[in-house]
């Protein structure tokens, strides 16, 4: 089949031997490059900082889809992908949406937005929001689309809407002077109403790093007068705004999200409609996999909710796609998400021979502060034996932790804190041929196994945040 006929997911897999080396060899990564947002607004390192000591604002308008919903049939869609209940959601809350296959495995998440106005908002990465897409097109639901893409998909295209996030232990007081007063009292993942610059502002109360905050929005043209406000009265709090390289790795301390599952569309039966459906120009078909665990079996790569820490948001109380797989699966051995804090020696060791070794010899470059080179990143976790008893995913160096970390899912047995692993880093076979991958030799780093999420104050703020 010539490379002009793959026009769907399903056409571009038929047409290569093997769609794991096809993603493997990808050369689209997909990796935090946003418009209009710089890679550093003054160092990657105090902007970490902000986050846990004063307060950050994040700039979030760019690189997430939003899927509009409108209609009498959108709780009974919602129903029907999502694994977790939407009993009770109504209009000025909040919730998260995680689906599966039929088989059980992730297909993605995101968050749920109930507006005011009846309709709910879907914000996310690609893989969850075209699943729901095509299941209100095609799934017999009186519901009605809209979708703004992100902008990595379309930098041309203009967004709806602007979506700030402030967050760090000085928020409150921040928003507050914002506000000209005491914010309403909205509950955890709520959604209200405050006044910024004169315009109405929409807030969902969360910290998305695991700190006090809320993330910020409304119409694209009220945008630039917020952000103004909120960054000349963040002089006096001590706000610094975040880049994409800090940004990046905001979700790893904090509340530790792994962003990008390999979504488990690629081989089930029953998904060959939708297969057929999704353009060959996704995210699905373009983006790259990589890091030391290889299998040709794509299937290797999927996750269960248990593995990405969502097995408490499985609900039996409704028919959902994949109901039957996970109920089956209730009482197996899950794989526990953790957080892997990296060997300062064995990274400096690594590190060191870009200055002892000749290209070719060396151990896959280690970029700060996000040693990612692939969108769908699985480095095997192996125990003192060498068995693979996990993979390791995103991963970033933390300013704050005086480490890399990484947030992998593991073997129950190797998932309590302090337990010593071994990270193999480094492709097979001296590298793919991603554009981001050089010559290179693996090398193993030891790893301490940890909490999710690994700051102490992010646990005890969700924690306490979540328990009301």
């Amino acid at each position: 089949m010539v490379e002009q006929a793959r026009t769907s997911l399903q056409q571009l897999i038929d047409s290569v031997p093997n769609i794991v080396d096809h993603l493997y060899n990808q050369k689209m990564t997909l990796l935090g490059t946003f418009p209009d947002l710089p890679p550093e607004f003054t160092n990657w390192r105090d902007e970490q900082h902000s986050w846990r000591h004063s307060v950050a604002l994040f700039d979030q308008s760019y690189h997430m889809t939003n899927l509009y919903l409108s209609g009498p049939d959108i709780i009974p869609l919602l129903e029907r992908v999502g694994v977790n209940t939407v009993k009770n959601f109504t209009a000025g809350r909040a919730k998260q949406l995680v689906a599966c296959s039929p088989e059980g495995y992730v297909i993605g998440d995101g968050i749920l937005f109930y507006l005011t106005d009846g309709r709910v908002k879907l914000v996310s990465r690609p893989g969850i929001n075209n699943w729901l897409h095509f299941h209100a097109e095609t799934g017999g639901f009186d519901v009605t689309v809209e979708n703004d893409v992100w902008s990595v998909a379309d930098p041309t295209r203009p967004r709806t809407v602007y979506r700030y996030e402030v967050q760090g232990p000085n928020a409150p007081a921040l928003l507050e002077e914002l506000n000209g007063g005491p914010l309403p009292p909205v509950k955890y993942f709520r959604i209200g109403e405050m006044t910024i610059a004169g315009r109405r502002v929409y807030f969902l109360r969360h910290g998305m790093a695991g700190t006090p905050g809320a993330e910020l929005f409304g119409p694209w043209e009220d945008g630039p007068a917020v952000k103004a406000a909120i960054i000349e009265a963040g002089q006096r709090h001590g706000l610094r705004q975040v880049g994409s390289k800090a940004y990046i790795t905001s979700g790893i301390e904090g509340v530790g999200w792994i962003p990008s599952p390999v979504p488990a569309v690629y081989t089930s039966p029953e998904l060959r409609a939708y297969r057929e459906w999704l353009p060959a120009t996704t995210e699905e078909a373009t983006g790259s996999l990589g890091g030391s665990f290889y299998s040709s079996n794509i299937e290797d790569y999927y996750f269960t909710p248990w593995d990405l820490g969502y097995g408490h948001l499985i609900a039996f109380d409704h028919d959902f796609i994949g109901r039957e797989a996970l109920e089956a699966r209730v009482n197996d051995k899950h794989r526990v998400k953790v957080t892997l804090v990296w060997n300062g020696e064995d990274v400096t060791r690594a590190i060191g021979t870009m200055f002892q070794r000749p290209a070719g010899e060396r151990a896959k470059f280690i970029d700060w502060p996000i040693p990612r080179y692939a969108l769908w990143q699985y480095d095997a976790v192996c125990n003192d034996r060498g068995d693979v008893i996990g993979v390791s995913t995103t991963c970033g160096y933390i300013s704050n932790a005086t480490a890399i970390l990484s947030l992998a899912a593991v073997d129950p047995e190797y998932s309590q804190p302090g337990t010593q692993v071994t990270l193999l880093w480094g492709e097979p076979r001296g590298g793919s041929e991603k554009p981001t991958v050089e010559r290179h030799t693996q090398t193993e780093i030891r790893a301490t196994v940890a909490p999710v999420p690994y700051a102490d104050l992010a646990r005890d703020y969700l924690g306490s945040e979540r328990g009301h």
